[in-house]
């Protein structure tokens, strides 16, 4: 019997959010080791004084993974949000405990974000995840056509002309993304995580909201009733995103030289918005991919999936490689890898992140983070519902 009001049960679970989840790792892998990469001349995180092959690599990167990722977890962290309200609504609850949960599983995001950030990566996002979710409970009776203007509202804002995006900036890493000693590096980050903790949550207000709306009509887990929909989206964000990339991704890829400053403040968001749609594409084309999949599920696609669900502990997992390959205090190959070598770094690292879920899935054994997360959220209901078992076996 499922457990009404708690945690989606591993076998309840729907197969295509989840091997939308495990496929993206590999993208948020190859999308975040570049910026690792030294060059004396970068663009959009891309050293520019690479091989050719390491421009064909930048520039497919740059067209089909750097932007395109994250949006499509923002999508999937609304679904999810979505999901658990419709659990807890189902059990009985009422919308200020539900509200209670979700800070409660927005305060371990953010805390567990900022050990991630000092410790690892200063590049984390679940600090931001954390504070769009303290932020948007307050979204959750909206009604549908709300969710959408202002899903929309954000996303015109966040394309207008700006010269903060990551697409083309041209700074090389700094010591709080390469620390040269273990105790410096926490005064260097101190500084740079509350910014994008407090700020970085605004690029992932559109696709969270999105994910909103689907998840109340469960249309990743029923995908055979919203096939037009899906395909639709596919096509079109993908088109978008592909469209989109390739003025920054020429450049990249040493097609075109760099343009003036005044048109790169157009160009970045016009990469990240079409990130946006394209998050949505990969969204719908992974659930489409799990739909004919769903009968015919093989190791690699179990192993993929079993990645989504344990997606926290994966995603940090991928910290800890970059930080022991990078990080100059200690394996210090930011100056021998290059772009190619990094991509196929982020590939073995996901390839090994995948195995070990699968591993994870053949225990049954949620993941270690899973868990934490999970009991932070949940333990009061829990503790409770314990006490009255106890209480009732005593009597």
């Amino acid at each position: 019997m499922a457990n009404q009001g708690g945690p989606t049960g591993l076998g309840e679970r729907a197969l295509g959010p989840d091997l939308a989840r495990g496929f993206m790792l590999l993208f948020i892998a190859l999308a975040n080791s570049h910026y690792f990469v030294y060059g004396t001349r970068v663009f959009g995180g891309f050293p520019m004084d690479g091989s050719s092959a390491d421009r064909v690599v930048g520039m497919v990167l740059s067209t089909f993974v750097d932007g395109r990722a994250f949006p499509m977890f923002g999508v999937l962290f609304g679904y999810g949000v979505a999901q658990i309200v419709r659990r807890q609504r189902e059990s009985g609850k009422e919308w200020w405990p539900i509200r209670t949960l979700l800070w409660r599983r927005s305060l371990v995001l953010i805390v567990l974000g900022f050990v991630h950030a000092m410790l690892l990566y200063i590049g984390d996002i679940l600090a931001a995840y954390g504070v769009l979710l303290f932020l948007g409970v307050w979204a959750l009776r909206w009604k549908d056509r709300w969710l959408l203007i202002v899903a929309a509202l954000v996303f015109v804002l966040t394309a207008l002309p700006s010269d903060d995006s990551l697409a083309t900036a041209s700074d090389a890493s700094d010591p709080s993304m390469l620390p040269p000693d273990f105790l410096g590096q926490f005064g260097d980050r101190i500084v740079v995580q509350p910014f994008i903790a407090l700020l970085g949550w605004i690029g992932f207000v559109t696709p969270f909201l999105v994910g909103l709306w689907a998840g109340r009509r469960r249309i990743l887990e029923r995908p055979a009733e919203h096939l037009t929909l899906l395909r639709t989206t596919a096509v079109v964000g993908l088109t978008v995103a592909v469209v989109g990339a390739l003025p920054v991704s020429l450049v990249v890829g040493g097609v075109i030289d760099q343009p003036s400053g005044e048109a790169l403040t157009r160009l970045g968001p016009l990469h990240d918005a079409s990130g946006v749609l394209g998050g949505f594409g990969y969204a719908a084309l992974s659930v489409l991919i799990a739909l004919k999949l769903r009968d015919r599920q093989d190791r690699i696609t179990l192993a993929i999936a079993a990645a989504g669900q344990r997606s926290l502990t994966c995603y940090l997992s991928q910290s800890v490689v970059w930080a022991v390959v990078f990080t100059p205090y200690l394996l210090d190959l930011s100056r021998t890898f290059s772009t190619t070598t990094t991509a196929l770094l982020a590939v073995a690292t996901w390839l090994a992140t995948a195995w070990i879920a699968d591993r994870m899935r053949r225990a049954s054994y949620r993941g270690p983070f899973e868990i934490l997360i999970r009991r932070v959220t949940y333990q009061p209901r829990r503790t409770a519902a314990t006490r009255s078992r106890s209480s009732g076996s005593l009597a």
